[in-house]
């Protein structure tokens, strides 16, 4: 939704969405968002060409 008079909201953030993807991502290590689980795919398969550095 856009900011309109400063105010916006966010459905997400107001049912808890945002903290529990939040909670889930740090107790796992699994990213919940696309470019946070591309990264995190790319470094595993750089690690597995190229060993730990």
């Amino acid at each position: 939704m856009a900011n309109k008079y400063g105010f916006s909201f966010s459905w997400k953030r107001a049912l808890g969405v945002t903290a529990a993807k939040q909670k889930f991502a740090r107790e796992t290590g699994i990213p919940t968002t696309k470019g946070g689980l591309e990264k995190k795919i790319g470094s595993s398969i750089l690690k597995l060409l190229f060993g730990k550095k």
